[in-house]
């Protein structure tokens, strides 16, 4: 056996990889705090936004450039300029999540805000022509029609922004936080590259463990007509 892969597996395996406040388990558990809040936080932004651009037609010019400028946006210089910027007036353990989670959730909102915006647009017309025909309001529209057709977009662009999280957030130990990406960090320190690979493949585990719970919750609140619809 290679000894990279035998020094990964022999980390992965030892009991005190997974116990106490700096093992697997525990560190697994703030990197998803880390995550949900900044998903939650991008979506409140990202998913009224995209509404709104999708509904009314307007600022979708607005969307685009926004979606694209916040991609091309560099996270750990970001993150570096968040930390300096917020550092003198924040205190604690505060003053380096905030910068963490405002570089999360600018990556978290492009995807979104795409997804829900591009959903709501390729609502079926003769549906949402029918129900104007039936006297409904355009608010009336927009939640009966227009966000029941667009939710696998929206679902897939909350899927999509999750996993970027969840790949992005291991920059938080860079400023000396928790998450998985301590291992990363501390493994590179330490040359213990079985602790750096152990690391990287849980963070790959956990987005795929992730991603699966949400592709469930979306056959949930998908109607499967629209799911077999986007299938095709």
């Amino acid at each position: 056996m290679n000894a990279a892969v035998l020094a990964t597996w022999e980390w992965l395996t030892d009991p005190a990889s997974w116990s106490g406040a700096g093992g697997i388990l525990a560190q697994t558990l703030t990197h998803l705090r880390y995550s949900f809040i900044a998903l939650l936080l991008a979506a409140l932004v990202a998913v009224p936004l995209g509404l709104w651009v999708g509904h009314t037609g307007k600022g979708r010019w607005l969307a685009v450039n926004i979606t694209g400028a916040f991609r091309a946006i560099p996270s750990l210089g970001v993150l570096f300029i968040a930390v300096l910027l917020l550092l003198p007036r924040l205190r604690g353990e505060l003053a380096f999540e905030a910068p963490a989670l405002i570089v999360l959730v600018l990556l978290a909102i492009p995807p979104i805000l795409s997804g829900t915006y591009a959903g709501v647009q390729a609502t079926d017309a003769a549906a949402r022509d029918a129900a104007r025909g039936m006297g409904m309001t355009g608010t009336q529209v927009l939640g009966q029609v227009e966000i029941p057709g667009a939710l696998p977009l929206i679902m897939s662009g909350l899927r999509s922004a999750m996993l970027q999280i969840i790949g992005t957030a291991t920059i938080a130990a860079v400023v000396g936080l928790g998450g998985l990406g301590r291992f990363l960090i501390d493994g590179q320190a330490s040359r213990d590259y079985g602790q750096m690979a152990g690391g990287a493949l849980v963070v790959a585990a956990v987005a795929l463990a992730v991603d699966l719970a949400l592709a469930g919750a979306q056959r949930l609140v998908v109607s499967p007509g629209l799911s077999a619809r986007d299938a095709h």
